[in-house]
Formats: structure tokens, sequence, C-alpha cells
């Protein structure tokens, strides 16, 4: 790995050197100031902006904002300038090509009201938040008030075509193979498991780009597409920032700060992160068991209720130097740790199969969690005299450390019969590493054409130290049945060109990816070694017609895989039930996916209304399928002393199982009647075929094959209205509904739920309050139905229950009003080449 890594390390630091190196021009910063009045009544404006762009090199902006007295003094390189000072709802002050070699004093600047403007920008800050591009859609998220003290997870809760279930695991259109990225690359914030997202605070997130059918550009990881969250970073210069407090029911406070410090050679940019949550859950297990004429035997019940503390905290910092007007380079730091206390309290009911009570039994389980991450980039820009003509490079390093440690106490009720207490110490270490080069070529007349090549290595190494036994006088007594250590190795180096052209109203964007895959599993102590090398081409197409700025139509097709997670292949079985186990599968291979999209956008003046339709196929598809594991747990029957209840033993775990044809459409609609209010409705359905057979030697040693052929209709939709009530407060409220669905073993219920909230500036519109209730009916509960040839399982799983949540946020030198301008103004073609 080391030599993988050795020669794009050496190519970053002479690239590095080479750009720091003088320019010889030895010019020195002047000073650009100024004031800025109302025209009419002579007061000075506050949070005024002036804006110098290079006229040479239209790319180059600087600027900044004047101060309570209405001055401004920015530092900039000697040069020629086209001028702007805008405040909103005022109509903006321009001066082209200024020319100015020494400090400038542009005196006073008086501005006019611009009463069409005003009306403008109140209709724009209502617009529907979606963009339809040529490789993905955009969703502005900053103005949702339901989210207000919430997390990157409720934030994808949110989106249209994105679920994320009760477990916080996320789905895209229904499919859980999604490849999240922040900032368009892999990070530390994604963590070891989905419950790391929620450290990432709401409010630091810009927009969420929906990739349903990414380009040759992104990693083909993810069939269903990729999540890329886009956080702020503030372009205004000066100090700015905001501060959130939050506090909810159940237990659940914080806070999260975001600072940006820019001047004319750096911007120093940080958001810190302290959340403290107490998220009760609860589950039901309804077993009854049969023999192998499908008589029943027994019945069990089974009741969980969960209890999970976490106190998290994340920092990000981060140091961008603009070396000159046409390089930078930026330094940050992601820093996580978070700990917290698990306990899941379990009531097992038993009855014979008349259903006469046998045994009541207990089992406890208190998990102290320890989570740390950090992760440092780099990442250099040079931009060139051709607009678009840029190179990039990056180079990223994270190492997370998680310890679980479990004690499983179980006793027996009634003769408070006391059974073997267990423990449980799973230490899991991950080092990744990420080395990128990009570059970006416009050429033709007006630019309309783009060339695009890179490179991406990622070298990650996953090591999980599993131990079980039973605590005696408190020394650990190792079950090595039960015990092992994975060592885990994924090196992908991937290289990709792409070309794209726009004639007209026609655009194209084809593309081809290379990823060459060495992946590593070691069991150590059973001393099995599994390497798996392999070489796959993924090509993708991308087709765009613009019948106006209103109407646009895109078809794509693109090649994806989903590799499986350390979780899928560890194969150390879970033990909060001694029954119902999970364990993962280290022989798993990728599954990989042809897709095939058709999206449609279209804008009225009050409505915008956008669909696709989508076809993937996908072979190699991870099914989880239960089989019973021909061990039973024997418990002592105080009833009935030389006749112990059994309980046979199950397990879930993934395998290879079959093909799966997923085809569907899906709709958004947003309607804005009157200003201020905004009607959004969500739709997505669709059908998904699965069909394979499994064949496996039972614990009688007997060879069984099963079919799980399924054909599966889903659906969901989301409907969101926002609306003003008196007294200047917004309301919000978001309903979802997820449809029944089955697959080769399991029928899973209808889920309905519903979030709301209030919103309300005060403090002269630089502070927001915020009040909000997610699953207002308690009613999100995954309700599954599963059957096996000796076993029927009805289960009920809360993950989360009913939350209340009041916020407070703060913003300094970021008016309310040009926060929702700038979040909206500024927005990027529809269609364009750039892949993050």
């Amino acid at each position: 790995m080391k030599r993988s890594i050795v020669l794009p390390l050496f190519l970053m630091a002479f690239l590095l050197s080479y750009a720091q190196r003088p320019s010889g021009r030895g010019q020195q910063m002047i000073t650009i100031s100024g004031t800025v009045y109302d025209k009419d009544t002579g007061q000075p404006l506050e949070y005024a902006t002036l804006v110098l762009q290079s006229v040479r090199r239209p790319e180059m902006v600087t600027g900044g904002i004047s101060d309570v007295d209405g001055k401004f003094s920015v530092e900039t390189m000697p040069g020629q300038y086209n001028v702007r000072v805008e405040y909103l709802s005022y109509k903006t002050y321009e001066l082209k090509a200024q020319t100015y070699r020494s400090s400038t004093d542009l005196g006073k600047i008086e501005l006019e009201i611009d009463a069409q403007m005003l009306e403008d920008v109140v209709v724009v800050g209502e617009r529907t938040t979606v963009e339809l591009r040529l490789d993905k859609k955009v969703y502005n998220v900053g103005q949702d008030l339901t989210v207000r003290g919430g997390s990157v997870t409720d934030v994808l809760d949110n989106v249209p075509s994105v679920t994320v279930d009760i477990e916080g695991n996320i789905s895209l259109r229904g499919n859980e193979s999604v490849r999240i990225l922040i900032n368009g690359k892999p990070s530390a914030l994604s963590g070891l498991s989905p419950q790391a997202l929620q450290q990432l605070p709401a409010d630091a997130i810009e927009r969420v780009e929906v990739i349903t059918n990414p380009s040759a550009r992104y990693d083909a990881e993810g069939t269903a597409g990729i999540l890329n969250i886009i956080l702020k970073q503030s372009k205004t210069a000066g100090v700015n920032g905001s501060v959130n407090v939050f506090a909810g029911y159940p237990d659940n406070y914080g806070t999260a700060v975001s600072l940006n410090l820019r001047r004319d050679k750096f911007n120093i940019f940080t958001t810190t992160t302290y959340r403290y949550r107490d998220a009760p859950g609860n589950a039901l297990f309804e077993q009854e068991n049969f023999d192998e004429n499908r008589n029943t035997v027994s019945f069990q019940d089974e009741i969980r209720d969960y209890q999970r503390q976490d106190n998290s905290f994340n920092t990000n910092i981060g140091f961008e130097y603009f070396i000159s007007e046409t390089s930078s380079i930026t330094n940050s730091l992601v820093i996580r740790n978070s700990d917290g206390e698990n306990t899941v309290d379990i009531d097992f009911f038993n009855f014979d199969a008349a259903r006469n009570p046998t045994i009541r039994r207990n089992r406890f389980t208190v998990e102290g969690e320890t989570d740390e991450n950090v992760q440092y980039s780099v990442n250099y820009k040079k931009t060139f005299e051709r607009e678009g003509h840029e190179f990039t490079m990056d180079y990223q390093y994270s190492k997370g450390n998680e310890i679980e440690n479990s004690i499983i106490e179980e006793i027996i009720l009634g003769e408070d019969v006391v059974l073997p207490t267990e423990q449980t110490i799973n230490d899991e270490t991950q080092v990744n590493q990420l080395v990128q080069f990009d570059y970006i070529l416009p050429f033709g007349k007006e630019n309309q054409s783009q060339f695009e090549m890179g490179y991406r290595g990622t070298f990650n190494n996953f090591n999980t130290d599993f131990d079980f036994g039973v605590l005696e006088d408190g020394v650990l007594d190792r079950n090595p049945d039960f015990s092992n250590e994975l060592n885990y190795k994924e090196y992908v180096n991937a290289a990709y060109v792409q070309l794209g052209t726009k004639v007209d109203k026609f655009s194209v964007l084809s593309g081809l990816r290379m990823e060459a895959s060495d992946i590593g599993i070691e069991l150590v102590e059973t001393g099995q070694v599994d390497d798996k090398d392999y070489v796959n081409w993924f090509p993708s197409l991308f087709l765009g017609y613009e019948f106006s700025e209103e109407e646009q139509l895109t078809i794509s097709y693109s090649r994806r895989l989903r590799r499986p997670r350390t979780r899928f292949i560890n194969p150390f079985p879970s033990r909060s039930s001694n029954t119902n186990l999970f364990q993962g599968n280290p022989d798993l291979d990728p599954t990989f996916t042809n897709a095939f999209d058709l999206g449609y956008l279209k804008r009225w003046d009050k409505v915008t209304f956008t669909t696709s339709g989508y076809y993937n196929r996908s072979t190699g598809v991870f099914q989880f399928i239960t089989q019973e594991t021909g061990d039973f747990v024997e418990i002592d029957n105080p009833n009935a002393p030389g006749n112990p209840v059994l309980v046979p033993v199950q397990v879930r775990t993934p395998i290879n199982l079959a093909t799966d044809s997923r085809y569907g459409m899906e709709f958004t609609t947003t309607y804005t009647p009157k200003r201020d209010w905004r009607l959004t409705l969500n739709l997505n359905l669709f059908q998904q075929q699965l069909r394979g057979d499994y064949t496996y030697t039972n614990f009688q040693n007997e060879v069984i094959t099963q079919n799980f052929d399924a054909d599966n209709f889903t659906w969901f939709s989301r409907f969101s209205a926002k609306i003003p009530l008196p007294g200047a407060i917004d309301f919000q409220s978001n309903l979802f509904y997820r449809g029944p669905n089955k697959d080769a073993q399991n029928f899973n219920k209808g889920i309905l739920s519903t979030n709301l909230a209030f919103s309300k500036d005060v403090i002269k519109d630089k502070a927001t309050l915020s009040f909000n209730v997610s699953d207002l009916f308690n009613s999100r509960k995954r309700r599954t139905e599963t059957n096996t040839n000796t076993v029927s399982t009805y289960s009920e799983f809360q993950w989360r229950e009913r939350q209340f949540t009041l916020s407070f946020l703060y913003r300094f030198n970021q008016q309310q009003n040009q926060r929702q301008r700038n979040g909206r103004g500024g927005q990027e073609e529809d269609y364009e080449f750039e892949g993050t």
C-alpha cells in the first residue's frame, strides 16, 4: 500500500512547492474604502456588500461588508476591477473596469430603494429548492423548519427520493446501497455507523445533491447512487457566523457554533458541535415454533426496551490560503469524539403448544461505547486564464476507533435463578487514506465543451477484535467459538476520463471509469484468509435537452457496484438476544448494477414539477436470510425440573442471493399559491423483482434448496406544507408514509409519521426561535412478519420515540434576509459538467 501512494504524494508535494514559488511581481496590497448610505434617509447601511471582481480574471472575486456606520475597507492587489455595492431591496451601485494602482476612497455611496427587487427577492426565497442538473438533482435545505436543532439524518429524511429508516439507515429510492459524501469526498463525519452523521448539525448544511445516476467522475460505489452533503462556507469578508442552542424531550440538548473569518489572503472557518441525547426505543418479537410437519411446538414472546445515552463532540477547523490570484490551498481538521451507555432490557415469555406459560426470564445488557475519529485533509486548487480551466489535488487521512463493552446478565424469574454473566468486547479500528487528482479543460466556442480526467486512490484498513465469554469472579472466560479477530483491507485505485459538450439546447456528457480493487479478509484465530482482486469498468452517458429555461429533459446510463460493508462481513454474532442472532458473512462479493434514468423538469409561475423514470438491473444482490442454527437455548423449567424448555436459535445473515430488477417513477411538485406559502408533494412508486435460489446444508446434514423469488410493489410519499401564521410565525408540517413491502422472507407493513415545527425571527431578525416535534403521533415503527420452515415471527421495532426540540439560533454579521437571498441567489446553471 505504501508504494501505491508514494508517487501521488510525491507529485502533490512537487506541484505545491512549484505553485508557491514567488511570482516576482512584488506588488503591495492596496485598500479600497468607502461609506454606504440610504439616499432617502441619509442613514448609514450596515451589512452592505462590496464586491470587487477582477476584469482580467472574472472568477477572482473579493469584497467585504459595511459596519454599523456604513463604512467598508478591503485590502486587495492593484489591478482593474468591476465594482459593485449591493444591499437587499436597494438598487445596485456599479463601476465598470476601474483601475486602482494605490489605495482609494470611493467616498459616499448612496443607494436607492428598489421596490421591484424587494418583491422579487421575497418570491425567490419561497420558490422550490430543486435544481435539475445534467447528472444530479440539487436540494437547498436551509429553510426547512422541522430540522432546526436536528442533525444531518433529520435533513436527509426530508429530501425527496431519500428515506431514513427507524435505525438511521439511509435509502435512496428504497435502496440502502447509497454512497454518502461530504463536500464530494468520503469523510470521518460519516463514521463507522449511520449514527455518526447525527453529530453533524442540520444548520451546517447548505444543500444536498441527490445523484441517482453518477457520472464517471464519482466513485462507482453505491448502486442506488450518491448523496453529496455540501456544508456552508461563508464567502463574505470579515467575521460572521452563528450560534445555535437547543434542548428537547426526551433529553436532547446541545449547541453548535459556526464561525468564519475571511480576509483577502486567507479564510478561516469552523463548526463545533456538542450534543447529549437520551434516545429511548422499544421492540417486540412474537415467535411461534413448529416441527418438521408444521405442528406448533412452542411460543416465545420477547419484549425489548432500549435506552441509548450519548455525549458527542464534533469540530471541523479549516484554513484556506490564497497563494495567488489563481491558486489556493485548504487544510482542514475534523475531530469527533463520543461516549455513551446503551442498555437493552429484554423480557422473555415462553409458552407450550397450548399457549400455557412455562417460563419467564429477563436478559439485561449494559453496553459502554466510546468512539474517536480524526481526519486531516489538504486540498490544492489551481485555476487558469480560461474560465473553468482548473486542476485540483486532495489528500485525506482519517483514523477511527470504536470500543463496545457489553455486560449481559440473565435471570429466570419466579425462582430467581441467575444464569452466568456474559461479556462481549468489540474493538474496531479503521484507517483510511485518499489521494485524488482532477483536471478540467474547457474548450471550443464559448467554452461549450469540456474535458475531464482524474485519479482517486482509497486505501482503507479495518480491524475488529471481538471477544465473548462468561464472567467468573470478574475475569472473562473467553469462548473461542464466538471470539476472533478480523482484518479487512480495501484498496481501490481508480481513473476516469469524461467529455461533455453543449450545442444550442442539446447537452451530452460521456465518461469511462476504471477501478482496480484489492480486497483482503483475514480471520486471525481461525487462520482463514480470503483475497479478492478485480478490475472493473464503469461507463456513463448523459443526454440533456433544454426546451427553455423553464423546461428540461435528461436521460442517463451508468454502471455501479456495491461492496459489502464491514458489518456485513463481520462473522461475529450479536449477543443482545441469545435466540435471535445477527451474523456477517466474510465471503460476500460485490453487487453490480446497470442503472437507467429519465428526468423531466417544468417550471410555471407558481408550480415546479419534476419527474423521473428509472430502471436498475443488479446481480449478486445482498439479501438477509434467517436460518435455524440447530442450536437450542436450554432453560431449566421450575415447574418441571426434568423437562427443560428448549428455544431454537435463529441467525440472520446476508448472502449474494439473487438478481434484482427494480423500476419505478417518482414525482415532485412544489406549489407556491402566494407569498410565504410553499406546498410540496413527493411520490415514489417502484416494482422490485427478486430471482434466486439458495442451497445449503442444514444442521441435520440435509441439502436444502430454497427458492427466494419475490415480486414486491411498494411506494412512499412525503407531503410538506410551509405557511405563515399571525404574529410573523412560520409553520411547517411534514407527513411521510411508506407503503408495505416484502422481500425473500419478510413482509414489512406500512409506516406513517408526522413532523411539525414553528419558527419566529426575533432580535431584529438576527435570531430565530424554533420549536419542532419529530414523529408527532409516535407511530414510526417497523412491523415485520418473517417466516422460515420451522419458525414464524411477528416483530415491531421503534428506534427512537417522539421527540420535542426547542432551538435558538443567533446570527452575527449576517442578517436573516441576506442569508436567505444568498442561499437562493448565485445558483449555478441548470446544465453543468462539474461532478462535485
